[in-house]
């Protein structure tokens, strides 16, 4: 029970990650307050919590609107008095040259994926650096440390998130807040599955394709990032401030000859 007592609130909780990981930091003893812009799929995570004896609660917010994310801050603290771990996870992506990215899609892909990290972590910090207790961890991609075809607009906004958590773990380590990424390769998720079927016109072609850049020659799970989240989330990895954990089967620093 490496939560036990903790209070945890993750973004984008109604679905691949996000839910994978609430059920894995429920499973550890956490209370788990589950963000998600769905109210269904929210709800489905929180019973399937609940179903599994753990601990959880959904609040409806969309994190790129200030006073959504605030009314999801004070809830949290009304309820809970604390907030122990925030996962910024929320995320959506695009596929296109920059050529091809039309100016309101940049917005839309930069507001959710950027200031989605923005606004809860400005909202939520500073009742962790009262506490002087905290854990923070975004969620970034392996897309932020190398060159994927017609991925620049999700590129971009992975390498800010990436930069993001670095200068704020250099401002926040006085209140004894950490602050890490996680930067995870192809998981197969609804959001990946979605995004082959749109960008490919064989979208198993595409995974099998996707397999062989991957050292491990299999995608990666929902579970397997939840794990890394885990242990970013506990004292397992007190130590880690700053860092990128890459959960990548082998696509940034290996190559398949």
């Amino acid at each position: 029970m490496r939560l036990e007592g903790k209070i945890a609130l993750i973004t984008g909780a109604g679905s691949g990650i996000g839910r994978a990981t609430a059920l894995r930091f429920a499973n550890e003893g956490a209370h788990v307050i589950v963000n998600d812009i769905s109210q269904e799929n929210g709800e489905k995570t929180v019973g399937d919590i609940k179903g599994n004896g753990g601990s959880a609660s959904f609040f409806h917010a969309d994190v790129t609107q200030p006073e959504s994310v605030k009314a999801l801050t004070e809830y949290a603290i009304q309820e809970y008095k604390q907030i122990d771990i925030l996962f910024n996870n929320v995320g959506i992506s695009n596929v296109g040259r920059i050529d091809e990215v039309e100016p309101d899609v940049w917005d839309k892909v930069m507001s959710v994926n950027v200031k989605g990290v923005y606004l809860p972590s400005k909202y939520i910090i500073p009742h962790m650096m009262e506490r002087k207790s905290g854990c923070v961890i975004n969620m970034s991609s392996c897309a932020a440390e190398m060159g994927l075809m017609k991925r620049a607009l999700y590129s971009a906004t992975k390498g800010a998130i990436l930069s993001l958590t670095k200068a704020m773990q250099v401002d926040y380590a006085p209140y004894n807040i950490r602050v890490n990424a996680l930067l995870p390769g192809t998981i197969l998720t609804p959001f990946v599955e979605n995004y082959l079927k749109t960008a490919y016109s064989d979208p198993e072609e595409a995974i099998e394709n996707i397999k062989t850049r991957q050292l491990s020659g299999e995608l990666g799970r929902p579970e397997d990032v939840a794990d890394a989240a885990l242990f970013l989330a506990s004292d397992d990895s007190k130590f880690m401030m700053g860092s990128p954990l890459y959960i990548d089967g082998g696509v940034v620093f290996g190559k398949n000859a």
